[in-house]
This record gives C-alpha cells, sequence and structure tokens, in this order.
C-alpha cells in the first residue's frame, strides 16, 4: 500500500484535523496561562496601598464613619486609633460595610460584586489607611497566631475563665442583652480570634497584650480550633451547648413519652369496658 493511498483514507484527515486542534489547545493553555501569571496582582506598598486605601474608604465608609474617619453622632464612631487589626477583622468577617445600623453586625460572607469591598489586597489597604490616621493595633503576624507548641490544657483554662461567660465553652456562641449576642467561632479564622481579643468589636471587651499576652492568646485559639475536630463520644452533640440543653430535650422526651403512655392506657381501659 503506497503511502499516497494511505492519506486519501477518511480516517487520515480526522487525525489531521485532531491533531490540529491539539496543538491549537496547548498553544492557547500555554498562552493564557503566561498571561495570567503576568497579570496576578501584586501586594501594594508605601503611597499606592494608602491611596487604594482612602479611595476605598471615601467609596464605601466615608458615608458614615465621616470623610476624615471623624465619625457621625449617633451613626458611626470615630476610626482615629482604631488601628488596622480592627479593621480587617470587621471587613473580613463581612461585619462591615455594615447594610444598616444594628446593635450587633452579623458575620457574613464578603461581598463578591466589584463596587464593594471584597478582596484581601483592598482589605489590607484599607486597615492601612485607617492605621495611617491614628495608629493603633496593628493586623496580627502569621507567627503571631501560629499554633506551634501552645498550650491546649492552658488555652482552655484561659478560654473558659475569660471567654465561655459569652462563647459557651466550645465557641458556640450565645444571647447577651439589648439585642446583642456573642457569635459563634466556628468559622473565624485564628487572625480573626487574635484580633477580636485584641480591639474588642462591639459588646466584647478589650483583652490588649498586657491582660492576655500574645502567646496565651495562641494558647486560646488552638483550644478554640481543637474543639472543633473533636467527637462527639455521647452521640448526638445538640449544639454543645451544655447540660441544660440536654436536660429540656430529656425533659421533653420524658413528658412525651407520658402523654402516649396515658394515652395507650386510656385506649385500652375504654375497649376493656366496652
Amino acid at each position: 500500500m503506497s503511502p499516497t493511498t494511505v492519506r486519501r483514507r477518511p480516517v487520515a484527515g480526522y487525525a489531521v484535523v485532531l491533531l490540529g486542534l491539539l496543538v491549537a489547545g496547548l498553544s492557547y493553555a500555554a498562552i493564557t496561562s503566561a498571561g495570567a501569571a503576568t497579570t496576578t496582582p501584586r501586594s501594594l506598598s508605601g503611597n499606592a496601598q494608602l491611596a487604594m486605601g482612602r479611595h476605598i474608604f471615601l467609596q464605601e465608609c466615608a458615608s458614615c464613619h465621616g470623610l476624615f474617619a471623624q465619625g457621625v453622632q449617633g451613626i458611626a464612631p470615630s476610626l482615629i486609633g482604631v488601628g488596622s487589626a480592627a479593621v480587617d477583622f470587621q471587613v473580613s468577617t463581612g461585619r462591615m460595610p455594615a447594610k444598616e445600623p444594628a446593635e450587633e453586625n452579623p458575620r457574613r460572607s464578603l461581598p463578591k460584586s466589584t463596587d464593594q469591598i471584597h478582596d484581601p489586597q483592598q482589605i489590607r489597604a484599607l486597615a492601612a489607611y485607617i492605621q495611617s490616621l491614628g495608629g493603633g493595633p496593628t493586623i496580627p503576624t502569621r507567627a503571631d497566631v501560629s499554633q506551634s507548641g501552645a498550650n491546649y490544657g492552658l488555652g482552655q483554662q484561659l478560654f473558659t475563665a475569660d471567654c465561655a461567660q459569652c462563647h459557651n465553652f466550645d465557641g458556640a456562641g450565645g444571647a447577651l442583652t439589648y439585642g446583642k449576642y456573642a457569635p459563634a467561632l466556628t468559622k473565624s479564622t485564628p487572625t480573626q480570634i487574635f484580633e477580636a481579643m485584641l480591639t474588642g468589636p462591639e459588646a466584647m471587651p478589650v483583652f490588649n497584650n498586657t491582660t492576655i499576652t500574645p502567646q496565651q492568646k495562641r494558647d486560646i485559639i488552638a483550644y478554640v480550633i481543637q474543639t472543633r475536630n473533636q467527637p462527639n463520644p455521647g452521640g448526638f452533640s445538640l449544639g454543645r451547648v451544655g447540660p441544660v440543653t440536654e436536660g429540656l430535650v430529656v425533659f421533653l422526651g420524658m413528658l412525651l413519652f407520658m402523654v402516649l403512655a396515658a394515652l395507650w392506657i386510656t385506649a385500652k381501659h375504654g375497649k376493656a369496658h366496652e
């Protein structure tokens, strides 16, 4: 069979087309991956970061906090001196920008639209701008929140003494007075937990590095993270909110059992009487 005969077969044409498509696809993938690598945003620093932060502030925050972050009475507090840690906590947890004034701004997913703060780079830029206005607690570093060498037992003792009254002993959260509540810690990152202790958002008191040292903060964070992975040896956890809930479930279960037993006895006695 001659090579000319092979080239005339339809299969050969299909093979050439598939080979061409494969080459085109590989070429396109290489070009787009190279373009994506060159267009990956770099972390801003210095004046460029502050300029971005000020632009974001004027667009998203100034309507409530004032053009100079001085605050507006009855609407929003001053941001001068709160520090970058407070801004990073409030914005990264989705509490800010707030939709409307409330006693407690709930945690929510970050917006994905381009007209709101949704990107870590934007959050850092805004935090850096607020930090430049009057100082304050800074965003903790990776070493600050590292759980390497943390003492889980001491973290449990500290959490029980300082946090469990509001957040419950396992971080499940709970209701407070005047419409406020302590949020659950089940979705909080180590950085957010550290920032919350450092800045005392909303109803939470401030636990600065003198009250609770950075190492003790790491111990508390390690305990909170550990409780998320603990199994429930007793079966259903019932929200892990303590013996009150468990006792209520047992009481309601026994009450239902007695009502059903009374109905069954009554129905049986009625049939026997007939």
